[in-house]
């Protein structure tokens, strides 16, 4: 029988140690191939290149796996190996990460590692997003091998409604401090922001994004709640943003008579 054919992709670029953790991971699974941005791209959520050509080449820093760099975003990525590099192929499943840092809550529409699995999913490739909270290069990836395997496992026998994906936030401790996984919803949580300003050397103003993350969700069924209690939060997701719950209160719009 065929293995499976399983496409890794990051935002951190292809050099990230995250990525790497991910690919021994997946290779035990099936078949795998490599499309990774040549470089840092955090914080790029869905964008995606229309106004500079994309350049894409083969790399060789994962042995004997197939992979590419692609000067493009985390988005352009999947577009890439899904239209390009595979063509004939349709991968059994998309996984991006291990992302260096929390991609929980409100994280997920600015985060280009979960776009990059949002991508996928639209294309109904099953899809997984990994995050580490732990923003270190440095961080230690093994505590959560076991977890992702296993995740990925499940996937690949059951797979996911089309256009359904899995947010993942694994929280950074030793293997015997995770108490397991927690199947939960997004926390009502948000950046309260603020831009400092400074002085360039040539006395113009320039101003960096800061902020601190504000979790006003008591409930104890988010991933919030997960993580700060030592739990791999699993949060199923979607690329539909209808508010459902407004629909029939906005109905009352369509009877009013609009007059020129």
């Amino acid at each position: 029988m065929q293995r499976p054919l399983i496409l890794v992709t990051n935002d951190d670029g292809s050099a990230a140690p995250g990525i790497r953790a991910l690919v021994e991971v997946a290779k035990e699974l099936g078949d795998v191939i490599v499309v990774a941005p040549d470089s840092p791209q955090s914080g790029k959520g869905h964008a995606i290149t229309i106004d500079d050509p994309i350049r894409f080449h083969a790399i060789d820093i994962f042995g004997e796996i197939e992979a590419y760099e692609c000067s493009g975003t985390p988005v352009d990525c999947v577009k890439i190996a899904k239209h390009v590099v595979l063509k004939d192929r349709k991968p059994d499943l998309c996984v991006s990460g291990i992302n260096h840092g929390s991609n929980a809550a409100i994280n997920i529409i600015y985060s280009g590692t979960l776009s990059a699995a949002m991508e996928a999913s639209l294309e109904g490739i099953p899809s997984i997003g990994f995050s580490l909270l732990d923003y270190s290069f440095s961080a230690d990836f093994e505590p959560a091998k076991p977890y992702i395997k296993h995740l990925m496992s499940y996937i690949l026998e059951n797979g996911l409604e089309h256009g359904s994906l899995l947010n993942v936030n694994i929280p950074a401790l030793p293997y015997e401090d995770i108490k397991g996984l927690k199947v939960c919803r997004q926390a009502d949580a948000r950046w309260v922001e603020e831009f400092q300003e400074a002085l360039d050397p040539r006395g113009q103003k320039y101003y960096w994004l800061t902020g601190k993350f504000v979790n006003e969700d008591e409930g104890d069924d988010t991933d919030v709640w997960a993580l700060d209690n030592n739990y791999i939060s699993v949060v199923p997701s979607m690329h539909d943003l209808t508010n459902y719950k407004a629909l029939d209160t906005l109905k009352e719009v369509e009877a009013v008579t609009i007059e020129s």
